[in-house]
């Protein structure tokens, strides 16, 4: 005689194949997101550091022009002592450029600040974004997988 309950019915087998099948379709289906998901961040990085090698650009720009500033202030100032030095008055006018010089070096330091302080050299958006997905995925491994609504 046959012992069928150690034989699986018809029955358990087909569930057991659909469980197989589900279980494929769930990994297939998360590969093909995790795909997508790594297609967009790729495309939001790319976004990001072209605007931050464009705002790295116009930061060495003014940052070449506070030097130049910052020197023409160096040389009036010390052409002023050289001036001052002399019983003339001509010394004003020398006075006046490095005051000139100095005001502009500052007005484009407060622009390179601001640029710095704004985070326009980093990837803000791309950085919130993988932290946003890194929670997501560990809240899913800890719920086994579950999609929470």
């Amino acid at each position: 005689m046959i012992d069928q309950s150690s034989q699986p019915t018809s029955q358990e087998s087909t569930q057991q194949g659909t469980a197989d099948q589900g279980l494929g379709a769930t990994t297939r289906d998360l590969i093909q997101n995790l795909v997508g998901l790594i297609a967009a961040r790729l495309s939001l990085a790319s976004l990001e550091l072209s605007e931050a090698r464009d705002a790295l650009l116009l930061v060495i720009a003014l940052a070449l022009g506070a030097f130049m500033a910052v020197s023409f202030a160096v040389i009036a100032f010390s052409a002023l002592i050289v001036v001052l030095t002399w019983d003339a008055l001509g010394w004003r006018i020398l006075l006046i450029l490095t005051l000139a010089y100095a005001g502009i070096a500052a007005a484009l330091v407060r622009q390179i600040r601001r640029i710095i302080d704004e985070g326009r050299l980093g990837l803000p958006a791309t950085v919130a974004e993988l932290k946003k997905d890194s929670e997501v995925l560990m809240r899913k491994s800890r719920t086994g997988g579950r999609h929470d609504a």
